[in-house]
């Protein structure tokens, strides 16, 4: 599902990631977007799991599967992921949040080992965008997942 992103969308990514960064506790720029050459995110957790506490950890998003936990390999190649958020493509920042909290506390077992079946969400872009405002303009209006529910 390749799209085109236009600049409020790319900005409205930046935004949104980092409100999933910092519900996360984290500070400063741990994390990177691209749009191409399909839209994606990657934040570094500053944590491991039980499991495997010798391999980094990372949020990634990508435009297709949504949110999914991954660990870092050692030989360069790509993440493993270890358990996808699954419950939509552009998750509230606090559910993936949680979602991370609890599978590197090892309480939470992800209903997704495999990529979830998202199709093409035509309104992503709609709502990439809608993340676009500055935080603090964000902190004195609904809240973007608010009024995507029409609250």
């Amino acid at each position: 599902m390749e799209t085109y992103f236009g600049e409020a969308a790319l900005l409205g990514l930046h935004r949104y990631v980092r409100r999933v960064s910092r519900e996360l506790g984290l500070h400063g720029d741990a994390f990177c977007t691209q749009a191409e050459p399909m839209a994606g995110a990657y934040i570094a957790l500053d944590r491991r799991l039980p499991d495997r506490p010798d391999r980094d950890v990372a949020l990634v998003w990508n435009e297709q599967h949504g949110w999914a936990l991954a660990v870092e390999t050692t030989s360069g190649e790509d993440l493993i992921v270890v358990g996808y958020l699954g419950d939509e493509l552009l998750a509230p920042p606090r559910s993936v949040a949680g979602f991370a909290r609890e599978m590197l506390a090892g309480e939470r077992t992800p209903r997704f080992v495999n990529p979830p079946p998202f199709k093409d969400e035509g309104d992503l872009m709609r709502r990439l965008a809608a993340y676009r405002a500055p935080e603090s303009v964000l902190a004195f209006s609904p809240r973007v997942e608010d009024r995507e529910n029409g609250g």
